[in-house]
């Protein structure tokens, strides 16, 4: 069992939790996943760890509320306990001195992105980090973003906070006024494709995280396929990180669909469940 020692909401939906887990916080690294379990009937989960203490035992994972299962976690508190968490999980981020590193999130992919921006800064890098939403009410790590970055932009949908825009076009503001020696991309597929595509034309060396893919977490249900450079990967082994020029955006935004009939049913009946629950006195 596993404490939730810490619970906010940094937007209307999504969580931050802040979980007990002395040997997987003592041994993460930057690109590493867990999978939990709320309970013994619940499915598995996979999150990226957006931070951990050694010293407290502690690892910080960060959950947007879209389904059942996350709309669970989010509702749990501190002090209540998880029945499994499994972890650290994938293959590590590169981290090394190369230059300038553009970071670029969208969304809740900024929570996965943040430990890169981090570990990319510790290790002697210029990083430039670019964080977009739809408004300014769903950008989140803000602060913790600007203490790891040479250069914070945000870029929102509506221009409610930073400049109007998408992510893209801050990236391409950096590139075009300075020599970027890698690029990291993490986000929605869509946002990753067209990410991938702008530092394509100027031959930068980009990765982007595909971790939205991935179900069980162990390679054994196959749902995290994906082609890269022509040959199919398994996110959540050889992943969840790729050279983002190679991968085949247009084919993982089909299999992204696979589920979503059934989820949106599930999710419907689960909420209709909980309008149906007598509230306890």
């Amino acid at each position: 069992m596993f404490k939730i020692v810490k619970k906010e909401f940094l937007s209307e939906n999504v969580a931050r939790l802040v979980i007990e887990a002395p040997y997987i916080a003592k041994s993460r690294k930057a690109g590493n996943f867990i999978i939990l379990r709320i309970d013994k009937n619940g499915e598995r989960i996979p999150l990226t760890i957006a931070d951990a203490d050694m010293e407290q035992g502690t690892i910080t994972v960060i959950v947007q509320r879209v389904g059942v299962s996350s709309h669970k976690l989010c509702a749990m508190n501190a002090g209540e306990m998880l029945l499994d968490v499994v972890g650290p999980l994938g293959t590590a981020t590169h981290i090394a001195k190369i230059g300038t590193v553009l970071c670029a999130g969208g969304g809740v992919g900024v929570a996965p992105l943040f430990p890169i921006v981090q570990a990319m800064k510790l290790a002697g890098n210029r990083v430039i980090t670019v964080i977009a939403a739809r408004t300014k009410d769903l950008v989140i790590l803000e602060d913790e973003m600007r203490a790891y970055s040479d250069e914070l932009i945000i870029m929102t949908d509506d221009g409610s906070l930073g400049t109007k825009g998408l992510v893209t076009q801050g990236m391409e503001e950096v590139i075009q006024r300075e020599k970027v020696n890698e690029a990291v991309v993490i986000g929605p597929a869509v946002m990753m494709k067209f990410a991938a595509l702008t530092t394509k034309k100027y031959n930068i060396p980009t990765v982007a995280s595909l971790n939205t893919i991935m179900v069980d977490g162990t390679g054994m249900c196959g749902a995290c396929r994906v082609s890269v450079g022509g040959k199919t990967e398994f996110v959540c082994v050889s992943g969840p990180e790729f050279d983002a020029h190679k991968v085949n955006f247009d084919e993982m935004l089909n299999r992204l669909k696979a589920y979503k009939t059934k989820e949106a049913e599930g999710y419907r009946d689960y909420l209709k469940s909980l309008e149906a629950t007598p509230a306890l006195v």
